[in-house]
């Protein structure tokens, strides 16, 4: 049995398809059957012969699209961007908590599919009904997570090209902080995540290659004996195959190759790194690496001790009736300046505390010998 592989949008998956048609070549037009109904693609890869039997039966390719064809899709494509304005304003009418990403119409128009990104779910029945009654045929809502929702929109990324998923990419490989790590790059979160909030997916590309290089090679941070000396792995360069240590006598860097033959001549294995040596949340995945890399750099983020609000007093509350009463006037005798000399026959006024706590001073003083105690 023949195969070839058809693709329906830009980026998106090749599905297999018996090939019935004989003379196919890369690019051109066919109007295949799939599970949706009929749709009209573009070849993807060259017939080649299949080895067995599928274990799932494949669809066959019904025949090569005509002009009038190809004339239908680009209306189909037309009709699309209407019914997405339609739908938009539709959703702003009812307030729905959801984003509209895309419209994609069967070749047959038996079905229209609405893609559309939202933090929960959304009861869209109500909009559902309308849009069957605008378009009369069969709608489909599509709710797609946050990396669908970038390939669906496309953009540029860090590097200033667009977006591997809108471009070529057609699978979302799973993307650890190992990958990361093994690569020396710096564990900041706005660094190693793309647009979508999720870690990059380019940093699969040369991580097998990093980890094929730094095999055998001690991990950082570890103490190790080398024909340099003794010292701690400080940092790693897998690309040139040498590793830097820190000791007493200072930086030396090693090669992979010299550290391999001495530990071979000293009568010791090699150091191999297994998966064990990394953290636990290494393997995190999405948004979950991206957490744990944010938790790390709290951790190791010297804490700032807050700094002191000058205390302000509250001003003292008294009682209306302290606040209406005016103030009594002094006794002529206290209104004599301090260290003025008071006049002829006149008594110098002390304060009624001041005197009691002479009386008291008075009456606890012991009698002294020869004085009568009083009664």
């Amino acid at each position: 049995m023949k195969t070839v592989g058809v693709r329906f949008r830009r980026a998106g998956k090749i599905y297999s398809f018996e090939a019935t048609l004989e003379g196919l070549a890369l690019g051109d037009m066919v109007v295949v059957e799939t599970e949706r109904g009929v749709a009209i693609g573009k070849v993807a890869s060259e017939p080649r012969e299949l080895g067995g039997t599928p274990q799932i039966p494949l669809k066959k390719i019904l025949r090569a699209a005509t002009p009038e064809d190809v004339e239908k899709d680009k209306d189909l494509r037309k009709s699309e961007v209407e019914a997405q304005k339609t739908c938009q304003a539709l959703i702003a009418q009812k307030a729905l908590p959801m984003k509209l990403l895309g419209v994609e119409s069967v070749f047959d128009r038996s079905k229209m599919i609405f893609n559309f990104a939202s933090e929960g779910r959304v009861d869209f029945r109500e909009l559902v009904r309308d849009l069957a009654r605008l378009f009369h045929t069969r709608i489909e809502m599509r709710q797609v997570g946050v990396r669908d929702e970038a390939k669906i929109l496309g953009g540029v990324g860090c590097c200033g090209k667009e977006l591997c998923c809108a471009q070529w990419l057609t699978d979302f490989a799973p993307i650890s902080v190992r990958m990361a790590k093994s690569q020396n790059i710096a564990l900041n979160p706005a660094k190693i995540s793309g647009i979508c909030g999720r870690l990059l997916c380019c940093l699969a590309y040369e991580h097998q290659m990093y980890e094929d290089l730094g095999r055998g090679m001690p991990k950082v941070g570890k103490k190790v004996a080398t024909q340099k000396g003794e010292g701690k792995v400080i940092r790693r360069n897998p690309l040139e195959g040498t590793f830097v240590i820190y000791g007493d006598h200072g930086e030396a860097e090693i090669s992979l190759e010299e550290f391999k033959k001495w530990k071979a001549a000293q009568g010791q294995q090699p150091v191999e790194e297994s998966h064990d040596d990394h953290d636990d949340h290494d393997e995190a995945e999405g948004a979950e690496g991206i957490a744990a890399i944010a938790e790390e750099a709290a951790r190791q983020r010297p804490q700032r001790q807050p700094e002191r609000k000058p205390e302000q007093r509250q001003p003292e509350l008294r009682p209306p009736e302290a606040q209406n009463r005016q103030p009594q006037p002094q006794p002529p005798q206290q209104q004599n300046r301090q260290g003025a000399a008071p006049q002829e026959g006149q008594q110098v006024a002390q304060p009624a505390g001041q005197a009691r706590s002479k009386r008291r001073r008075r009456r606890r003083r012991p009698p002294q010998a020869g004085e009568k105690k009083d009664g």
